[in-house]
């Protein structure tokens, strides 16, 4: 085997800051990529390697077809050799599409519908007895067996509860030569002109025959069921003439008491993003949006007059109140009666209006008896909520607009009909909401509660349903449901699901790329993840995985260590070998790895400022409510296994309970009793790793506001003031003293049409953004564009009897991000480079000491080295008096904290309990929580 089919080379790599590198990494093994943040680990990974097997994918296609999909351009690279094709999975989550759920995405839910149309029992949504159907010949012997010697009416059914006169459809039944017709349970005689009451619904039957059931008769009954059938279009109703008794018989599935038939069941009638299977009432989404009586009518002690009705105010001379004054008058009141001694009926034609006119009694009007309709408040508020509407119009009707679960279907997203077919006692939503191990267990046992002719049919569909349910639960992600909203997942989780998926559909010769996919899992599940990786390279993969997880790093085959630094004085290759070699090496992952650096355990726990925040009664999602105290003016940790509520309980609790107290925010936290202790917080602030632009003008000057300061500075020079510049001048984004050939983009795009898009400098300002004319105004010899060009660490000098913009930008330096330009494009910064960029922009700002600060698993995208550097961040916050609460797995930082507060056991339905709380060293005396077992190895307690 040569070197060619044996490695991956990659010659002379110059993607953003690789410095025309060569890599070899061996094919058919795990490959860890790792360095300090900004060291070209995603450079190398996606932007070289990820992107060259895409272009060349997308090459084998026609030039035609190549019109119609996203350009890829050519990486910076000389030459990639061994190259096999290459799947990406990376952080991102899985998109916000409420329709998108884990079963939709890793398709398990397809499988599962199949699953109910084929193997299914139907039930009636009206009496809940089992579905029938029948072949023509079972409905004689039915009939026979059932009616024996006994007078009976065949009737064939025509109209099924609609409404209409019907006049036509009786007068071709009579030009077939019927004489009579069941018309709502009475037999008729059709006569010329014959109708019914068009405005009410209708049961039409024709009937066929009437015959006494025997021997004698079995041809005549033959015929006349047979033509029954053809006009009853496959459905016939029999009516025992004596006792007045019907029961219906159907080729089709049917319910024989009431005559209510099902289609053949298909896939497609059991999923929620098909109109024959969602419920008509959500369309599918399982929520609906109602008027919220509580935020319209807050206060029931107060009158109409004066505001009791929020979205109407006041009283004033308007329309609206004038019919309001006449509904009210109509029961008895006023509009000053207090909204509580109304009646309900009266408030609810105050809310949803009413059919008939009402007589508005108005002097103002100069007449009076002025007969109005009234539609109400919610349909004014509805009004608001269209798309058509403003922005503004939108805001407001939101506040009034409560999402809810769908009272039809009660969150379960199918129509009546889907929710009626059961295996083994199950609908296919209860199977959706049972987390994943709990549905593995119960499609494992299934075998013995079917039917022989069941059994056949489901044994291929469970085949593949546990496969790829067991996939799920070798990524750790046994707590999931099938039902949960792809949205609501954390960027480690939908990454696992992703591969999850790539596991079953079992591909070989296939090369992977992950991007931290340890994100979000707890230690205990690291070595499931770990297994399940080499279970795809035992397969015949190759799989090269950004990581920096220690456990990672030393299970994998090969380590590609990216640095020596970051940004500019990264870009290299320092090692690459086997993770043996590589410890006994001096790089500074090497260090860590081996322990000669290490992240120093705090000589003393802080105890908070004597305050406390208490969240009592917590019980949203899968927490089982649980009273959580947070120490103030401390560094606090949540931890547990993955699942176990962190989230519920940080980011969709907590944080909403103390943005609504302070900016009166419109995002409900979930359910809780009480909270105490708010009045010592007076700011929350989130920080999150979603990026801080989407587009290249977005840049860390822009994002932490220096860049107003630098621009207001360049507005105060000599040469800007003799010229009448202002601060809008130096702006790249708006018309004066940008360069407009480029629109200030510095580059222009060529389009390539079934090519890539080439970007080629602006060949008027070169690159620079700006005019000539801006150009000129100097600061100590530098124009603005040269300026954004500097680094971090560049400008901190430069501007250093600057103190406006000197704070900013040290601030930047001090979480690291020296090496990173001040005008660097927002796409261009990794994950956890966005993140300290925003945790730069909140540090910069004066912070009141009782701030809070939440950051929901910061060392996501951080070398042990960056880790240390965000933890003397935080460590500052908190000494300033300060709280942080951060959601982390990492035991670098967990051992950091001064309290932990630990949940579980479990993740899903076996989480939601608060395991232990108190300091790093008390968490480890629980024999319980599988956080202190990893923690004592940690800090090296006996256990």
């Amino acid at each position: 085997m040569n070197e060619e089919t044996e490695y991956i080379n990659v010659y002379g790599a110059r993607v953003h800051n690789l410095k025309n590198i060569d890599v070899k990494i061996p094919r058919d093994a795990l490959t860890v990529i790792t360095g300090l943040s900004g060291s070209g680990k995603s450079s190398l990974a996606f932007d070289t390697l990820y992107a060259e097997g895409q272009r060349r994918y997308i090459e084998t296609f026609s030039a035609y077809a190549r019109g119609f999909l996203g350009k890829i351009e050519r990486p910076d690279v000389d030459k990639i050799t061994g190259l096999s094709p290459v799947i990406a999975i990376e952080q991102k989550t899985t998109g916000k599409n409420p329709r998108s759920t884990v079963g939709t995405a890793t398709e398990v839910y397809d499988f599962l519908r199949l699953l109910f149309a084929r193997a299914g029992e139907a039930y009636s949504y009206l009496t809940g007895e089992k579905m029938v159907k029948y072949t023509e010949e079972q409905i004689l012997e039915l009939i026979l067996q059932k009616y024996a010697q006994k007078k009976i009416y065949i009737l064939a059914p025509v109209v099924r509860n609609r409404k209409g006169h019907y006049k036509e459809l009786f007068e071709q039944i009579r030009k077939k030569g019927y004489l009579h017709v069941r018309v709502d349970g009475e037999i008729k005689e059709i006569l010329p002109g014959m109708r019914v009451d068009r405005y009410k619904n209708h049961d039409i039957e024709i009937l066929i025959d009437k015959l006494v059931v025997s021997d004698k008769f079995a041809d005549q009954l033959r015929a006349s069921v047979r033509t029954a059938m053809k006009q009853g279009q496959g459905l016939i109703l029999i009516q025992d003439v004596e006792t007045g008794e019907v029961r219906y018989y159907s080729r089709q599935l049917m319910c024989p008491t009431t005559g209510l038939s099902y289609s053949e069941p298909a896939p497609h009638n059991f999923s929620f993003n098909s109109p024959q299977g969602a419920c008509p009432r959500c369309k599918g989404l399982g929520t609906v949006d109602r008027i919220d009586m509580e935020k319209v009518i807050p206060n029931p002690d107060l009158s109409i007059a004066a505001g009791g009705i929020v979205p109407l105010g006041k009283e004033r001379s308007s329309l609206i109140f004038w019919q309001i004054a006449a509904i009210c008058e109509k029961y008895g009141v006023t509009l000053k009666t207090p909204i509580k001694d109304i009646p309900q009926e009266a408030i609810d034609e105050i809310m949803y209006g009413t059919n008939e006119r009402l007589k508005i009694k108005n002097e103002a009007l100069g007449y009076s008896n002025y007969l109005v309709t009234y539609e109400g408040v919610a349909k004014y508020i509805e009004m608001q909520q269209d798309d058509d509407a403003s922005a503004t119009a939108q805001k407001w009707a939101g506040q009034f607009i409560t999402t809810s679960v769908c009272p039809e279907c009660h969150g379960q997203r199918l129509n009546k009909e889907a929710l009626h077919y059961r295996i083994n006692g199950k609908n296919i939503a209860e199977l959706a909401e049972m987390d994943i191990r709990r549905l593995y267990d119960w499609m494992d046992d299934l075998d013995h509660h079917l039917p022989d002719k069941q059994r056949i049919i489901a044994g291929e569909i469970r085949k593949e349903i546990l496969s790829r349910l067991q996939f799920l639960l070798d990524v750790g992600l046994g707590y999931l449901s099938l039902s949960r909203a792809s949205a609501s997942l954390s960027g480690g989780e939908s990454q696992r699901i992703r591969l999850a998926t790539q596991l079953g559909s079992q591909l070989v010769n296939v090369l992977y790329i992950l991007d931290e996919p340890s994100i979000g899992l707890h230690q205990r599940d690291n070595h499931r993840l770990i297994d399940s990786l080499k279970k795809l390279r035992d397969s015949g993969n190759s799989i090269i995985v950004v990581e920096h997880d220690k456990d990672m790093m030393l299970a994998s085959d090969y380590i590609v260590d990216m640095g020596p630094f970051a940004g500019r004085k990264g870009g290299e290759v320092v090692f690459e070998g086997t993770p043996k070699e590589m410890i006994t090496k001096n790089t500074l992952t090497a260090n860590y790895l081996n322990g000669k650096l290490k992240i120093a355990v705090p000589e003393k726990r802080r105890k908070g400022n004597g305050k406390e925040l208490i969240i009592e009664g917590a019980t949203g999602n899968n927490l089982k409510n649980v009273t959580v105290k947070f120490p103030l003016g401390t560094f606090i940790c949540v931890t547990g296994v993955s699942g176990s509520g962190k989230s519920t309980l940080i980011n969709e609790t907590l944080q909403p309970i103390l943005s609504q107290k302070l900016y009166r925010s419109l995002n409900d936290p979930l359910p809780y009793k009480a909270v105490y202790g708010t009045e010592h917080v007076d700011k929350v602030v989130t920080v999150d790793q979603s990026p801080i632009g989407r587009t290249p003008r977005s840049n860390p000057a822009t994002y932490t506001g220096v860049f107003n300061d630098i621009r207001a500075l360049f507005a105060e020079m000599p040469e800007a003031k003799v010229r009448g510049y202002k601060p809008g001048r130096f702006s790249f984004n708006v018309k004066g003293g940008r360069c407009e050939a480029c629109g200030g983009n510095g580059y222009k795009t060529i389009e390539m049409n079934f090519l890539p898009d080439v970007m080629v400098p602006c060949e008027v300002c070169h690159g620079k953004r700006y005019n000539r004319e801006t150009l000129e105004v100097r600061f100590k010899g530098k124009s603005i564009a040269d300026v954004l060009d500097m680094t971090i660490n560049a400008a901190v000098e430069f501007f250093e009897n600057v103190p406006a913009v000197l704070r900013k930008i040290e601030v930047l330096q001090e979480v690291g991000l020296g090496y990173i330009k001040l005008g660097q494009s927002s796409t261009m910064l990794s994950g956890g480079e966005s993140q300290r960029v925003k945790l730069a922009a909140e540090l910069a700002r004066i912070d009141t000491g009782n701030t809070l600060y939440v950051l929901d698993e910061p060392t996501t995208g951080l070398h042990f080295e960056d880790i240390r550097v965000l933890l003397s961040v935080l460590n500052k916050l908190v000494d300033k008096g300060n709280t942080v609460v951060v959601i982390e797995h990492n035991l670098d930082v967990i051992k950091c904290a001064d309290y932990i507060i630990d949940l579980g056991p479990e993740g899903g339905e076996k989480g939601g309990y608060i395991m232990v709380t108190g300091t790093p060293e008390q968490i480890c005396k629980n024999s319980e929580s599988y956080t202190a077992r990893y923690l004592r190895e940690e800090l090296r307690l006996p256990s």
